[in-house]
């Protein structure tokens, strides 16, 4: 039996090493256009930054690695063109076809500029392949850029903000839309702003950058441009193949991770998956979900039965050292989704007063019909990490929030409070409902 995946980085060999561990058997294939494999995208920004030093030290495993110690075969540079299913066959841009018995697309996604005029400037860059890290740091170091413009304000674009002042340059963020971190929440994007601005970083909300001139985008002037919005899933050589997509333009599948074709399966940042607390399809490209979906995809192409559940959407972000964590459903996400929301926000210490320390901001969201948590927010120099993992553990297991005030949360004077400011902010909320 043959597998095949299309794609080499978190959701391609996780899938292919999952697949491996149940049917030592198989021929297994992996197939990457880029020249690189199993690296930690994530990493990116703090390689341009400085902190990571060297390109190789986001690399975790070579090509030899997984033909060596894993018996499978990794391609490099090698683009997939086209999917021929009733042949199942992939064919290559070098011409070459690929049998398969079973196929897993990790196609992942990409920042699309086509509807940038300018975009293909020698002083523009996107920030998604250890490629693009790699040319961005080798400008910043040839030409000495004095002003950027980082074009989307989510995730990648905040840290190319914050990378790219802490190389000295002044830096500019346009966001289309009126909130950042893609998270209708503007408490957190006021909070995100003053962060911006206190280390010298201009936020604009509400701006369109629909061309990027030589010397400026939106009469803002820049000698570097970082294109971080427009992302969107790599679907198209899986549509003409005939899957099908689904209510968020990415590949639907099932809870197997299996496409509407029968032994094709989807993973990663080219597949939705389930919201776990509106209860529909959505698509949230993230490395956390890339691995686990990847897994699940390669444990049921190589013969098992295995499930993935959904998401609940958490994430953090780090910005000049200030954590932002986010997971569930804002206010005003849980209200346009039909529920009705009740909150709760609150700062608190994170240590007793008699251990100084910083503070946290904790905001927490509840359906008032029914008291179960829909979300929350963890804002802060320490342990934002660990707070917003505890909400999103109680999203996946649908507490209310009577039940979360509850939890039986660790305390003790260098670490924690009493009183956490989760449980605070749960006491807050139970006052709300």
């Amino acid at each position: 039996m043959a597998l095949v995946v299309i794609g080499g980085v978190a959701a391609g060999l996780s899938a292919a090493a999952r697949a491996r561990r149940i049917d030592p058997r198989l021929d297994i294939v992996v197939l990457e256009k880029g020249p690189v494999v199993s690296y930690g995208a994530c990493g990116l920004p703090y390689l341009v930054e400085g902190r990571v030093r060297e390109a190789r030290e986001l690399i975790v495993h070579t090509p030899e690695y997984f033909r060596k110690e894993r018996n499978i075969e990794v391609r490099t540079g090698a683009r997939v063109v086209s999917i021929a299913h009733p042949r199942r066959e992939v064919e290559l841009q070098s011409g070459d076809r690929v049998h398969y018995d079973h196929l897993i697309i990790a196609a992942g996604a990409r920042c699309d500029t086509d509807g940038i005029a300018g975009a293909l400037q020698p002083h523009v860059f996107t920030l998604h392949t250890l490629e693009d890290a790699e040319r961005m740091r080798r400008f910043i170091r040839e030409k000495r850029p004095r002003r950027a413009v980082v074009i989307g304000a989510g995730y990648i674009g905040v840290e190319a903000a914050d990378a790219l002042r802490r190389n000295g340059l002044r830096v500019t963020v346009l966001e289309r839309s009126a909130n950042v971190l893609l998270r209708d929440d503007p408490h957190l994007t006021a909070a995100v702003r003053k962060q911006l601005e206190k280390h010298g970083v201009e936020l604009r909300c509400g701006v369109k950058a629909s061309a990027i001139e030589p010397e400026s985008v939106a009469d803002v002037a820049c000698d570097l441009v970082v294109v971080s919005a427009g992302f969107k899933p790599n679907v198209e050589m899986a549509t003409a193949a005939g899957v099908e997509l689904g209510r968020t333009g990415a590949i639907r599948a099932d809870d197997r991770m299996e496409t509407n074709l029968h032994g094709v399966y989807a993973a990663g940042d080219c597949a939705e998956t389930m919201h776990l607390v509106t209860g529909r399809p959505t698509w949230i490209p993230l490395g956390t979900t890339a691995n686990k979906t990847g897994r699940v995809a390669g444990a049921n192409a190589a013969g098992s039965r295995e499930r993935f559940a959904g998401v609940v959407g958490t994430s953090i972000v780090g910005i000049f050292g200030m954590g932002f964590a986010t997971t569930g459903l804002s206010v005003e996400q849980a209200r346009a989704e039909g529920f009705s929301p009740v909150a709760a926000r609150i700062e608190a210490p994170v240590r007793p007063r008699y251990f100084p320390g910083a503070r946290t901001t904790v905001e927490l969201v509840a359906d008032r019909a029914t008291r179960r948590l829909m979300g929350g927010s963890a804002i802060g120099e320490e342990g934002a990490a660990g707070r917003i993992n505890v909400i999103a553990a109680a999203l996946q297991s649908r507490l209310r929030v009577d039940e979360f005030e509850q939890l039986d949360l660790a305390y003790s004077p260098p670490f924690a409070p009493v009183w956490d400011p989760l449980l605070i902010a749960a006491q807050q909320l139970i006052k709300e409902l």
